[in-house]
């Protein structure tokens, strides 16, 4: 990890973890994937490592499997996630092929963070990938994981992912901008475009964790998953999936969470492991 950047230095940072939800590239925004790709690849080709953190496989598989809506049940929800994996990846790769960047597939478990051999074991193979300028595509893997433990979202999954390869900066792309200090649906409700890294949020009112017909989460998690990254010195950009050009562009849009100041010796591997430890471990 360098030092930490701004917002304006995204284009020109060591490496970027994005995290896309599932609703924002399936469905009727199913042609938002061709958009992300596009940013991604733009950031890749100006030589930036990414890696992108991507929910979407039992959205994908609900459809192939005449299924209406996200499963109540876990052995359903897995079988749709097999199902939809597959497709997800097969869709990424199509239109990252039209760029020349090559994608590879990481599915992890809480339990691989949570063990440290297995941790490690993750962050050599993500590194390698990007030392072989490969981008790697990280999905929980929905076909072993239980309720008892999973990462509860991918928001998660993304702050512990930007921890575990010390990215410079975290981009949390959802159906929303910013962070509102309020539900952004409420009339009166305005967006907040910096949260210091010592700043509670108290004054806000978030809507509680949400779970819709193909993807969990809501502005709670967005929150809880930024302090993740942030008390790692890594800042994180909260915006919607359609702004991700200008996002990764370094544009002033979107909620920008700063970093926490840290020294040295916590930027280290080491450092970056023992933060996943303490984080994992309050779960």
């Amino acid at each position: 990890m360098s030092a930490v950047i701004s917002q304006s230095g995204i284009p020109s940072a060591r490496r970027v973890v994005v995290k896309v939800g599932s609703s924002s590239i399936t469905g009727e925004n199913e042609h938002q994937l061709g958009h992300l790709v596009s940013a991604l690849a733009q950031l890749h080709e100006g030589g930036v490592e990414v890696v992108l953190v991507s929910s979407g496989a039992i959205a994908t598989g609900l459809p192939l499997l005449n299924l209406n809506g996200r499963p109540a049940d876990l052995a359903t929800s897995q079988a749709a996630a097999a199902v939809g994996q597959a497709r997800l990846m097969y869709r990424y790769e199509s239109v990252f092929d039209a760029f020349s960047v090559t994608t590879a597939q990481v599915l992890l478990t809480a339990s691989d963070i949570d063990d440290r051999r297995h941790r490690r074991q993750a962050q050599q193979t993500i590194d390698r990938l990007l030392d072989l300028r490969v981008l790697p595509i990280i999905n929980e893997n929905d076909t072993v994981a239980t309720h008892e433990i999973r990462f509860g979202d991918n928001d998660r999954l993304a702050a512990l992912t930007a921890v575990l390869v010390r990215a410079d900066a975290l981009v949390l792309l959802s159906d929303v901008d910013a962070l509102y200090d309020r539900p952004p649906q409420r009339q009166g409700s305005m967006p907040l475009h910096f949260v210091a890294h010592d700043d509670d949020l108290e004054h806000i009112e978030v809507s509680p964790v949400t779970v819709n017909g193909v993807g969990t989460g809501g502005a709670v998690t967005k929150i809880a998953s930024a302090r993740v990254a942030t008390e790692a010195g890594i800042p994180v950009l909260l915006t919607s999936t359609e702004h991700v050009a200008d996002a990764l562009s370094g544009h002033s849009i979107g909620t920008w969470f700063e970093a926490r100041p840290v020294v040295g010796h916590e930027l280290t591997d080491t450092g970056a492991l023992q933060t996943i430890e303490s984080v994992t471990h309050e779960r």
